[in-house]
């Protein structure tokens, strides 16, 4: 009779294994090179949404990306949930202009905003580049393929009147390899849309005398008048080694999207997990050290809201 009611009780538990792995859902999380913050975005999310997984039966993983409009790509084509895009980016894919002009991406949903992105430059110190008209003629990594940053640098040359053929050579790194190229003298100069501090570029300053460039002039504030998803921006000095004073650009802000297709309760579990944690979401990062909920809400958001971020938005009285 016990080993009967052992065996009933087995059965049992094991169906109910089976019914709880049946309800759990899985979400997965477009980031960016795994030396950048996108990646620590990601998988922050994701560690504050699997702390609550026996609760709300959502599983969530961030893998490493190309970047800001792969997200984009990946989450139209259904390939992924969410995603880390630049708020330009999030812009242009949702209203169809720039490189998604006549393709637009109108289920494209924004769910918050994280830190700011500073457009940054980081020259060798023996390369004689001390303003942005001096890359010209050098070796230049301008960034791999389906990234914010290479996008934002196509932009930044049009806007010049320049391009990519201006350049000695124009490297199509991902971040992970970028610092390293510089150190080894295969470039001269490296381009990153990025948070700060950064490793990668705490990398690339700590192994061979480099300076941050100022990235400013008439074509520069054009950009920014013309576009509100720019602004002025400034990298604090003393960050970096060899580099004490602030250096002058512009920059976007790191945006979290996702698509009108998921789900309301999926998005808003997730907003839940990092906003309920907030205090904790801002220690993974010193980037996300200042970070404030009412600007994440609003700021750099070009896209519509997804419901299930404005169902969380509205029960904590952010937005009426």
């Amino acid at each position: 009779m016990i080993n009967l009611k052992i065996t009933a009780l087995a059965a049992t538990a094991a169906l109910c294994a089976q019914a709880a792995t049946a309800q759990e859902r899985f979400i997965t999380i477009g980031t960016g090179g795994q030396t950048g913050v996108y990646y620590v975005v990601g998988q922050s999310i994701c560690r504050l949404v699997n702390r609550g997984t026996s609760e709300h039966n959502l599983k969530c993983t961030a893998p490493s990306t190309g970047g800001s409009i792969a997200n984009i790509n990946a989450i139209k084509a259904g390939d992924m949930d969410m995603g880390v895009a630049q708020s330009d980016w999030q812009y242009h894919a949702y209203n169809g202009s720039s490189e998604y002009e006549g393709d637009a991406f109108q289920d494209l949903r924004a769910v918050f905003s994280v830190h700011g992105e500073p457009f940054t430059v980081v020259a060798r110190a023996d390369s004689d580049i001390t303003e942005f008209d001096d890359l010209f003629g050098k070796r230049v990594n301008v960034g791999n393929p389906g990234s914010g940053q290479r996008a934002t640098m196509d932009v930044v040359l049009n806007a010049m009147g320049r391009s990519t053929e201006d350049f000695a050579l124009a490297s199509e790194l991902k971040p992970a390899e970028q610092s390293a190229a510089l150190g080894d003298n295969k470039v001269d100069a490296i381009i990153y849309t990025v948070g700060h501090p950064n490793g990668s570029i705490q990398e690339a300053t700590s192994t061979v005398d480099a300076r941050l460039v100022d990235v400013t002039g008439d074509a520069i504030d054009t950009l920014v008048e013309d576009n509100p998803f720019y602004a002025k921006a400034t990298i604090p000095g003393g960050l970096y080694s060899g580099n004490d004073e602030a250096t002058e650009t512009f920059g976007v802000k790191a945006t979290f999207v996702t698509s009108a297709e998921v789900p309301d309760d999926v998005v808003y579990t997730v907003v839940k997990a990092v906003f309920d944690n907030f205090d904790r979401f801002k220690r993974l990062h010193p980037a996300f050290g200042e970070l404030a909920e009412e600007d994440m809400i609003s700021a750099g958001l070009s896209a519509p809201l997804h419901p299930g971020a404005e169902q969380y938005y509205r029960e904590r009285g952010w937005i009426e």
